[in-house]
């Protein structure tokens, strides 16, 4: 079989998956890296090593293709988003890749909130203005290093870091990525002039934008000879990791979102032009000229329940030996599924990371809200349950509002393979939700774009009856309605604590918390 190689470089592994004309998963190699933590609201990664991985999972994936007789005829690439990293004008690194999860320029982005010019900046760029973003991560680099940020001669992104490590040449990115820095017009097509000196540099200093569906000509030679491909293997430019996970779970027709459910969440929609939310809760990112995907992410998932599985579970002593922290997860969720729904009156905010959509602070801490005594473990488990599904409907009212219904939801990440997460986010939607056959969601998104660049796969609306996912999870009407009446006081409790909640973030002195 013919098969494009989607090669998906995210800041924990690059993945490297093949797929053919089918949207069939044929197979998958992953090479981790981590993701140093050097200091409080630092999160960073080795970006050669980042460029090695890239590499090496091509090359493996490419070894195991010609032992199945598949031929690869194109790589395109998916890259995470709002990444950092200062270049050489000839694409090599000069730093680290500071990630999204990097806290440090939560100051500038609240500077920006009290000027005005958040919103303006948000609606323009399609980007919230949240630390995440590179716009902020330079902004705060001008304001502590001015000297430094002068000094760099290219700042990129993890695209512009593989590109480079794959076929080298001058700076490119494609235009989903370029529409998650928080620099680039998503409506003019060009660099912010504003956003450019809020930032504090040049277009000069950004790389070429292209379309994600633009090809590449071939591979550096030591990386055709590293990889046994062809050196003219035509490389597709790709699209950011985010809107190639709608692609690759078939969510890309309207009125069907796509949600992820993993470590943290989001959920996201496609439409046919740059939509902006004139409250400001939603992002929007290009993944072709007439597909764009608006939505919200938000950074607490899966991990709620691990947080639970390390505070609470010390109540039973610790794990019986041998038992992984996937066992002592799935326990305490089975415990939680006989809680009925509503958690006995229990809310919980489940900011254990901060939040971003469709609050977009930072600072915010988790609370439980209505605790009684009577309340136990398997409440607080449920309830913290119940809290992200309730963020991820906040999202879908937020499509609502701007005018985006949604019928359907296509759901992928670690986290719906427990009934009871994926009832309680069909419940909290109060929509039908399919699950997807493969969890290679973004990766598989990678290979279809790149066929559809290609030219072998010349709709790609086509995927939503491509990509196969299950029967639809109904929502349960009794807990939809609660849901549906409790969702105004998680907004409300929300809105209530927020000062309170990042008051505390800035008044922690505990060893490692940034003050």
């Amino acid at each position: 079989m013919d098969v494009v190689v989607g090669l998906d470089s995210g800041t924990t592994a690059t993945k490297a998956v093949t797929a053919g004309t089918d949207a069939r998963v044929r197979d998958v190699v992953s090479v981790g890296y981590p993701l140093s933590v050097p200091a409080p609201g630092r999160a960073e990664l080795d970006a050669d090593r980042l460029a090695d991985a890239a590499v090496e999972a091509l090359a493996a994936v490419a070894a195991r293709a010609r032992e199945r007789g598949d031929r690869v005829v194109g790589v395109c690439l998916s890259a995470a988003m709002h990444g950092l990293v200062p270049m050489d004008d000839d694409g090599r690194p000069l730093g680290p890749v500071v990630t999204w999860a990097d806290d440090r320029a939560a100051g500038y982005a609240e500077a920006l909130r009290r000027d005005g010019r958040a919103g303006g900046l948000h609606e323009r760029t399609g980007t919230p203005v949240h630390p995440m973003s590179p716009l902020l991560k330079l902004a705060s680099l001008r304001a502590e290093d001015t000297d430094r940020l002068a000094g760099v001669p290219r700042w990129g992104g993890v695209k512009e870091l593989v590109v480079s490590a794959l076929r080298g040449g001058p700076q490119v990115l494609d235009r989903s990525c370029a529409s998650a820095t928080g620099l680039y017009g998503i409506r003019t097509g060009r660099w912010d002039p504003e956003a450019l000196a809020v930032a504090g540099v040049r277009a000069g200093q950004l790389g070429e934008v292209l379309p994600t569906t633009a090809v590449l000509e071939g591979l550096r030679p030591d990386v055709a000879r590293a990889t046994g491909l062809p050196a003219d293997l035509p490389v597709v430019l790709g699209a950011s990791d985010g809107v190639l996970a709608n692609l690759g779970i078939g969510a890309v027709r309207p009125e069907v979102a796509a949600v992820s459910l993993g470590t943290s969440g989001a959920m996201r929609v496609v439409v046919p032009a740059p939509t902006a939310d004139p409250a400001h809760r939603l992002f929007c990112y290009a993944l072709t000229d007439e597909h764009w995907v608006v939505g919200g992410a938000v950074n607490n998932g899966g991990s709620v329940v691990r947080w639970a599985s390390q505070a609470l579970a010390a109540g039973d002593g610790p794990p019986p030996e041998g038992e992984a922290a996937d066992e002592v997860d799935a326990r305490l969720l089975a415990e939680a599924a006989e809680v009925p729904p509503g958690s006995a009156g229990l809310l919980c905010l489940p900011y254990l990371l901060g939040e971003r959509a469709p609050w977009w602070r930072s600072g915010l801490r988790g609370a439980y809200v209505g605790l009684r005594r009577e309340h136990r473990r398997p409440h607080l488990v449920r309830a913290a349950v119940e809290g992200v599904c309730q963020q991820l409907a906040l999202v879908r009212d937020a499509f609502s509002a701007t005018g985006l219904p949604v019928s359907e939801v296509r759901a992928t990440g670690g986290a719906v393979a427990s009934p009871l997460w994926v009832a309680t986010l069909a419940a909290a939607l109060d929509l039908p939700v399919r699950i997807a056959d493969s969890p290679e969601g973004t990766g598989l998104g990678a290979c279809l774009l790149g066929l559809h660049a290609l030219g072998a796969l010349p709709d790609l609306d086509a995927a939503t009856a491509l990509v196969g996912v299950s029967g639809p999870v109904e929502p349960d009407p009794a807990a939809a309605d609660l849901y549906r009446r409790t969702r105004p006081l998680v907004e409300q409790s929300t809105r209530a604590l927020a000062d309170v909640l990042t008051t505390l973030d800035t008044l922690d002195d505990t060893p490692g918390h940034p003050v």
